[in-house]
């Protein structure tokens, strides 16, 4: 079926561009008023074709919509506006963190820090002399 007939059917000028959703809400109306459970027994067969017909028409109509974005790609516009805004949170959180103290370059040397560990080591060895008690997950 040509574009041309297929606009025709769906009550479309031949030289128009309708959108997807005008295509859309075009072939519901149409197939509400030809659908064939709603003719009597002896027009069923007529409603049928052209039930048959506006569905081709439907999907060749979707189908040139699709064509038409698959040959000449998306277009431009969509992908380039926000690139900015894709950057900013990385930035703030890098910039977040050095700034509040998630990296501290004033930090004590290795030394002092082991020097406090092996302090706790001896006061938790302390306690446990002066105060013995019997518990079987402790080491």
């Amino acid at each position: 079926m040509l574009g041309t007939e297929a606009k025709k059917l769906l009550g479309f000028p031949p030289n128009s561009r309708p959108s997807s959703s005008q295509i859309k809400a075009a072939y519901r109306r149409k197939v509400l008023e030809c659908h064939p459970d709603r003719f009597p027994a002896h027009q069923k067969s007529h409603a049928e074709s052209r039930f048959k017909q506006i569905s081709e028409a439907y999907s060749c109509l979707k189908d040139a919509t699709y064509v038409r974005v698959v040959r000449t790609g998306v277009p431009t516009g969509y992908g380039r506006r926000n690139r900015a805004l894709i950057k900013t949170p990385f930035l703030l959180l890098i910039f977040g963190t050095v700034s509040l103290g998630g990296f501290n370059a004033a930090s004590p040397p290795f030394s002092t820090k082991r020097a406090h560990h092996f302090m706790l080591c001896r006061a938790y060895q302390r306690q446990k002399e002066a105060q013995p008690s019997y518990n079987p997950f402790l080491p």
